[in-house]
């Protein structure tokens, strides 16, 4: 791609993200409302489709205010720190064949180095705001970020090793036949890489940074006006992001009969978005042990089995491969299942 293609995806991206981020949100406010037998935005325009340039122009007038104690210029660069990586994620999503902005060769690795800066972004939030709150969840925030990375890029790893490349471009290529999900290591992999997804977004039941029963707003309780509102922009263009990578990894991308392959991968990413959005409005919030002792003591021993797992599907004829593979996996599950779950248990309830 020249020059002048990359100054125009440039300039898509840049033009539609804060369009992606207003109507997710109209999305998720529509779904959860029927979920709970409401109507959701229904005021300001037809099916309340204008309600999110309604927010956007409340947050434009709301007043920005900065707390006494606050290091202003960490206060202040915060929200802008976290939102250029989530634009800089799209450039390596490929929405077609030769379409994306950078193919690097290390795009998936590109991917997850970006990503890991919100995390500072949102430590700058908390530590700049010179609250209790504010700085609880930003440390939760990167505890937890830790712990789900982890298991993230194990799983990822197997990705790469089927593929033979970190181009995400390539990967989509080689699903051509046969989409990584329909594997048992490829099932097993997106299974974790979408839990993980929703820790790293912080996304329910993995929302603890900003538990507003707990945390009053977490780390973005010191914000108001357009500077929560990049917050805000920023967490759902990454929930957009990492839902088009899972689609991109595991569902084949852009490939698809009869559409163009960027109307394949919106299907797929909104899909994917849509889980995100069906599993707010049913999960309830895990607690910050739980939380922990999932990732630690479930993902982890799971991620590491499905890289062994795969590599016995690689060697071993079929059935053969598949049929261990499978067996490997649920006996490392069903395992680790019983090592974390009556421990959470026995903290909710000691009589057991």
């Amino acid at each position: 791609m020249g020059l002048i293609g990359i100054l125009i995806g440039v300039v898509l991206i840049l033009a539609l993200a804060p369009v992606v981020m207003m109507y997710a949100t109209w999305m998720e406010r529509k779904t959860i409302a029927r979920m709970q037998d409401r109507f959701g935005p229904t005021r300001v325009g037809r099916y309340g489709l204008l309600q999110p340039l309604a927010d956007g122009v409340k947050m434009l007038t709301k007043e920005d205010i900065v707390p006494r104690g606050a290091d202003r210029m960490a206060h202040t660069l915060a929200p802008i720190v976290i939102v250029i990586p989530a634009l800089l994620l799209f450039a390596v999503i490929p929405l077609g064949p030769k379409i994306i902005l950078a193919d690097l060769n290390t795009g998936l690795l590109f991917f997850l180095a970006v990503s890991s800066v919100e995390t500072l972004a949102i430590f700058m939030a908390g530590w700049g705001s010179r609250s209790k709150f504010s700085l609880l969840g930003a440390i939760r925030s990167a505890a937890q970020i830790i712990a789900y990375e982890v298991p993230m890029v194990l799983n990822l790893a197997v990705v790469v090793m089927m593929a033979g490349s970190m181009s995400t471009a390539e990967i989509v290529q080689a699903q051509t036949g046969r989409w990584f999900l329909a594997t048992p290591w490829g099932f097993a992999g997106f299974a974790v890489f979408f839990i993980c997804a929703l820790a790293e977004v912080n996304r329910t039941p993995f929302d603890l940074p900003e538990a507003e029963s707990e945390l009053v707003g977490g780390f973005h309780t010191e914000y108001s006006g357009m500077k929560f509102a990049l917050f805000y922009m920023a967490e759902y263009l990454s929930v957009f992001a990492v839902s088009a990578l899972g689609a991109t990894l595991f569902l084949g991308g852009w490939m698809g009969p009869i559409l163009p392959g960027w109307a394949w991968l919106l299907i797929k990413t909104y899909g994917l978005v849509f889980v995100m959005i069906w599993i707010r409005g049913t999960w309830p919030r895990f607690r910050i042990d739980q939380l922990m002792a999932f990732a630690w003591k479930c993902l982890l021993p799971v991620s590491l089995a499905n890289v062994l797992a795969a590599g016995v599907w690689y060697i071993l004829p079929a059935p053969w491969g598949a049929l261990t593979c499978t067996l490997l996996l649920a006996a490392t599950f069903l395992i680790t299942s019983q090592l974390w779950i009556p421990k959470a248990r026995r903290v909710e309830n000691p009589a057991l």
